[in-house]
């Protein structure tokens, strides 16, 4: 039997050894959720490596026209002179690419590649960014609606998805953009063009958002915190837009930037179909369908515009993987 130890003076709380080394540093920091998932994701290379890819595809879409204007580019300006008047081809080899066209020029009329992938940029991501944020809205809204008041809302709003869900995009969407092309609204030319895409792809693309958002709002009303609220007295309405969209915003987010690419497919599907962007406006699925007459003799020309859809749809896949991996706490 051990003998108790004795103790002089006044008693003394004892303090885990980690504690007071942390304590002693400064180094004992609570963090938000936000951090956390700031310090996940940038634990992720691959996801990173596409987040600074989609970064610089964003600052080239917004700065194309002044580049453009500085370097006094024009991708429109016809080069008759590299184009051999035999074959409508580029004189020199490589679909003609030079230091002053590095990317060479298309076939008959001679424009640099180069200025017309840099000038359909922005016109991608307008028509892919405006369309999700109209998926976005229409969707989160009904989805959330749909699931807290349940019941007949429930019921309506879940058959307006499945109807929704059951139409045949593609043609729907090139019969209203080939109805269209004329001229609608007071619009006309571009305006109307990219009017007319953003609606038919963000109207018709919002009940797979409507669906995630509706799932994860059955999951959050039984939570403490809504009960919390029902018994403090707020109404539905204060419910739905202050306490259950805030915890939204984390799938909302990694679902916008895996529709992104989606439609920036979407819109190059189309324009290479003719009835989405016209010539002569530069777009990635325009120089894609004008590339088809000639990719037997000048790849080149079917390559470029190729790989700028191929690089900017993995690059927000990439990113949207991160994210979701980062935003969802019981991922390791």
């Amino acid at each position: 039997m051990t003998a108790p130890i004795e103790t002089t003076g006044a008693a003394t709380e004892v303090q885990p050894e980690a504690v007071l080394e942390g304590a002693s540093k400064g180094q004992i920091e609570g963090r938000s959720l936000g951090q956390i998932a700031w310090t996940r994701f940038k634990k992720d290379r691959v996801a990173v490596a596409g987040g600074v890819i989609v970064i610089l595809l964003i600052l080239l879409a917004v700065l194309s026209r002044p580049i453009q204007s500085m370097f006094g580019l024009d991708p429109n300006a016809f080069h008759q002179d590299l184009i051999s008047p035999d074959t409508s081809l580029p004189k020199s080899g490589w679909g003609g690419m030079s230091l002053s066209h590095p990317l060479g020029v298309d076939p008959k009329f001679g424009r640099d590649i180069a200025t017309r992938i840099l000038e359909g940029s922005w016109v991608s991501l307008v028509v892919a960014f405006g369309a999700t944020i109209l998926s976005n809205v229409i969707g989160a809204i009904l989805g959330v609606v749909a699931g807290y008041y349940g019941g007949r809302v429930d019921t309506v709003i879940s058959r307006l998805m499945d109807i929704f869900l059951a139409f045949p995009l593609l043609l729907f969407a090139i019969a209203i953009s080939a109805t269209l092309q004329g001229g609608a609204f007071g619009l006309n030319g571009l305006p109307l063009h990219l009017s007319v895409l953003i609606f038919v792809i963000g109207f018709f693309n919002w009940p797979y958002l409507g669906r995630i958002v509706r799932g994860q709002t059955l999951a959050l009303r039984e939570r403490e915190f809504i009960d919390a609220s029902r018994g403090m007295g707020a109404k539905g309405p204060y419910i739905v837009f202050r306490e259950l969209m805030p915890n939204l915003v984390g799938p909302i987010i990694v679902y916008s930037t895996l529709l992104i690419p989606t439609n920036i497919l979407f819109e190059a599907s189309l324009s290479f179909l003719g009835v989405g962007i016209q010539p002569p406006q530069a777009s990635w699925g325009g120089m894609l369908r004008d590339a088809v007459t000639y990719y037997q003799v000048d790849p080149q020309y079917m390559i470029v515009p190729g790989l700028a859809i191929f690089v900017t749809v993995l690059a927000f896949n990439l990113l949207g993987d991160g994210l979701r991996d980062a935003l969802d706490p019981r991922s390791r």
